[in-house]
């Protein structure tokens, strides 16, 4: 990469992007982008929020391959049997896999009660609870935190192994990816640090011993690229099969709209341009794991949090994707 235009894409990230910790740039299978910004390196690791839940999505799409979870239309009390349907909790009975994996479950909740969810004594259930309310079967409605748990909950139940364990094996070891162990917290001061963490390997654990879906894993930008670049090869490393292609595809491409904000979804990813099949994981404060095979290209950026950052997708699509076009 040409040095003087890194200058100008290093000083437009400190100006103009602040919270940008780390950003790896694969084109072709070659890195042509590694910059760290504030003193952080390579070997540190980040929260990526929300990028979880498309980690999440590969795990499924994997289970689905072993046949360890039948099909995505399954119903999701299929994996819950024990589960007491109340009065007015009926809607319950219907919702599958692909509900939960298109962000098409209606909640109870207007504002999402967090404190309640991270309070409560088993997060999967705490979520099964929150089903219902006004909304539609099958109408988009972005679930942030509480609701994916009900996906690890399946994992769990479905493997007969945590989803750390199992994405060990199937997953981050063939990546030569680091998730050191699963992480609990006794207080809120504890998990709101967790947050800015740095420093910290691992993937969130509530109560009952399953992992978070919606947040809670650490990775570097390393990490994440070499997750985006399997994707990008079809779920293919080294000359063996770690995603399903099928399963792949169909979790990338569009399922839903989110209508409101004029975006597409697919199954924990969004879908960025259909053209190109371009389709990222998005995390809080700025974290992306952006793919797009028309340009043969990832871009994986890690951010320490921030409330409200300028939007990545705008930013790599303006400014990364045009140097690796020259």
């Amino acid at each position: 990469m040409d040095s003087q235009k890194m200058k100008a894409l290093n000083e437009l990230v400190r100006n103009e992007y602040p919270n940008i910790a780390g950003m790896v740039v694969l084109q072709n299978g070659q890195c042509q982008i590694e910059e760290y910004y504030h003193n952080f390196t390579s070997e540190n690791r980040f929260h990526i929020f929300s990028i979880t839940k498309s980690i999440v999505s590969l795990l499924i799409s994997i289970a689905l391959d072993r046949g360890e979870i039948q099909s995505v239309d399954q119903k999701i009390l299929d994996y819950f049997p024990e589960y007491p349907i109340r009065k007015g909790h009926e809607l319950l009975k219907q919702v599958t896999l692909r509900h939960c994996l298109t962000m098409s479950v209606p909640y109870r909740f207007r504002f999402n009660p967090y404190t309640r969810y991270f309070t409560s004594d088993d997060w999967v259930s705490f979520s099964l609870n929150q089903i219902g309310g006004l909304g539609q079967l099958g109408e988009f409605r972005y679930a942030p935190i509480i609701g994916p748990d009900i996906l690890t909950g399946i994992l769990t139940r479905a493997t007969g192994r945590s989803v750390l364990d199992y994405a060990q094996e199937n997953l981050f070891q063939p990546l030569g990816i680091r998730v050191e162990k699963s992480l609990t917290f006794a207080t809120k001061e504890e998990q709101m640090a967790f947050n800015q963490t740095t420093t910290l390997s691992g993937w969130a654990m509530g109560p009952k011993g399953v992992n978070t879906a919606g947040w809670g894993l650490t990775l570097s930008p390393r990490e994440m690229a070499a997750i985006g670049q399997c994707c990008l090869n079809d779920g293919q490393f080294q000359g063996r099969t770690l995603i399903p292609a099928a399963e792949l595809k169909e979790s990338t491409r569009k399922q839903i709209r989110w209508e409101k904000m004029g975006l597409d979804y697919g199954y924990l990813w969004w879908v960025i341009n259909e053209h190109e099949h371009a389709f990222a994981a998005l995390g809080d404060g700025g974290n992306a794991l952006y793919v797009n095979p028309q340009k043969n290209c990832v871009v994986a950026i890690a951010s320490t949090f921030v409330p409200r950052v300028k939007d990545r997708i705008d930013f790599i699509r303006d400014h990364i994707e045009p140097l690796l076009n020259e």
